[in-house]
C-alpha cells in the first residue's frame, strides 16, 4: 500500500511541470523542471552508495539537484527513509500545541530547556531529510550531508539531556557523582558521538567492517547511557501511579532501543534480499522508532514540565539555566567544525584518488 502511495506521489512532478505553463505562475517558476530519472539496480551506481542486501530502488549519480528534491515524490529506496523524518516534524507540532494548550507554557527562564529540547529535534529531523534526500547526487554530496547529519544527532543528544536534566532528575541524583558532571560530561559526549560518526564514515569503505560499527556506536551508546540516567534513577524510585510522565519515559527508552537494534542490524532486508527495497528495511524501521522516541519524549517533558515549572529556577538558578541553554550554540558549532574539517580530509582523498 505504502509503495503504491508513493507511485502516486511521483506524479506531482508532473503536475508541477504542467503548473509551470500556467500564466499567473510563469513569473515565479521556472518555464520547465527536470524529471528525476528512474531508479536503477544496485550495480548501476557506485560501490559508496549500496546498501547491504537493497538490490534496486537507487537514483542515478549527477543529475541536475533539483531532480533530488523532486524525488521527494519518486519511488525511490530512500523514500521511507526521507518520509519518516519530515511526517515527524509537523507530528511534534501538533503534540506541542495540544500539550500548550492543555498544560500550559510561558516563554521564561523555566520553558528554556522545553524549547531547546523542540529545537535539537527539529535540527536533527531536517539534517536527516536532507541527507537521506540529497545524497544520491555525488559522492562529495554523499558524505557532506552524511556529517551534517551527524551533527544533527549530537545537537539532538544535547537537547534531550537539557529536558532529562532540568525536569525530570531527581535531587537524590544531581548529588551523585554522575549528576555533578552531567552537563559538561553531555556535551562532551554530544561532539565525541559527531566525530566518531564522522571519522567512522570517513576512515573505513564498503563492504563496512566491525571497526566501523565500534565507531559509531560505542560514543553514540556512551552519550546515551549518560542522557538516560536521570530518567533510569526516576523510573526506579518514584511511584508510577503518581508520576504520569513516567510510561511517556518507558515508551522513549523502548523505542529508543528498538531503533539501536534496527539501525545495527540489517533485519529484516538480510533475510529477504531484494524484497525490502523500498518498504521494510531495517533503517526505515530505525527511523519510525527515532520518531516515536522524540515523541514519547516530548509527551514526558511537557508532563516533568508542567509539574515542576513553578520551582525550576528556584532549583536551578536563571543562571545556569542560560548557561546551559545556550552552551548548545557551542556545541552546535564544534559539530560542524568537526564536520567540515573531516570533508576537507575526505576531499583530499577524494581527488587522490582519482587521479
Amino acid at each position: 500500500m505504502l509503495g503504491d502511495i508513493l507511485q502516486q506521489l511521483s506524479t506531482l512532478t508532473l503536475s508541477i511541470k504542467h503548473s509551470c505553463r500556467l500564466p499567473r505562475l510563469s513569473g515565479f517558476l521556472p518555464s520547465s523542471l527536470p524529471s528525476p530519472s528512474p531508479t536503477v539496480a544496485a550495480s548501476q551506481v557506485p560501490g559508496l552508495f549500496r546498501e547491504p542486501y537493497i538490490l534496486s530502488g537507487y537514483r542515478p549519480v549527477h543529475q541536475d539537484w533539483r531532480c533530488y528534491f523532486l524525488s521527494l515524490f519518486q519511488r525511490h529506496n530512500e523514500s521511507l527513509n526521507v518520509w519518516t523524518h519530515l511526517l515527524a516534524a509537523p507530528v511534534l507540532l501538533i503534540r506541542w500545541w495540544a500539550n500548550v494548550g492543555s498544560l500550559g507554557y510561558s516563554f521564561d527562564a523555566a520553558s528554556l530547556p522545553l524549547s531547546v529540547f523542540l529545537a535539537s529535534s527539529f535540527t536533527y529531523l531536517f539534517f536527516s531529510v536532507a541527507a537521506h534526500l540529497l545524497q544520491s547526487h555525488s559522492e562529495h554530496a554523499h558524505y557532506l550531508f552524511f556529517f551534517l547529519d551527524y551533527v544533527g544527532v549530537a545537537v539532538y543528544q544535547y537537547g534531550c539531556s537539557l529536558g532529562h536534566y532540568f525536569y525530570t532528575s531527581e535531587s537524590a541524583w544531581r548529588d551523585s557523582f554522575v549528576g555533578a558532571l552531567f552537563l559538561p560530561g553531555a556535551l562532551f559526549f554530544g561532539w565525541f558521538s559527531c566525530a566518531g560518526c564522522c571519522f567512522a564514515k570517513y576512515r573505513y569503505r564498503r563492504p563496512y567492517p566491525l571497526g566501523r560499527k565500534i565507531c559509531q556506536v560505542i560514543p553514540t551508546a556512551l552519550a546515551y547511557l549518560l542522557d538516560i540516567s536521570p530518567v533510569v534513577h526516576r523510573l526506579v524510585t518514584a511511584s508510577w501511579t503518581q508520576e504520569p510522565s513516567l510510561p511517556f519515559h518507558a515508551l522513549q527508552i523502548a523505542s529508543f532501543l528498538l531503533s539501536a537494534l534496527f539501525f545495527s542490524c540489517p533485519i529484516p532486508e538480510r533475510f529477504f534480499p531484494g524484497r525490502c527495497d523500498f518498504v521494510g528495511q531495517g533503517h526505515q524501521i530505525f527511523h519510525l522508532f527515532l520518531s516515536l522516541c522524540t515523541v514519547f519524549q516530548l509527551e514526558a517533558l511537557f508532563q516533568d514540565y508542567a509539574r515542576r515549572r513553578d520551582g525550576v529556577v528556584e532549583v536551578f538558578g536563571e543562571r545556569q539555566l542560560w548557561l546551559a541553554c545556550v552552551s548548545i550554540l557551542a556545541l552546535f558549532l564544534c559539530c560542524i567544525l568537526t564536520a567540515f574539517i573531516t570533508m576537507k580530509h575526505m576531499n583530499k582523498k577524494l581527488q587522490e584518488r582519482d587521479k
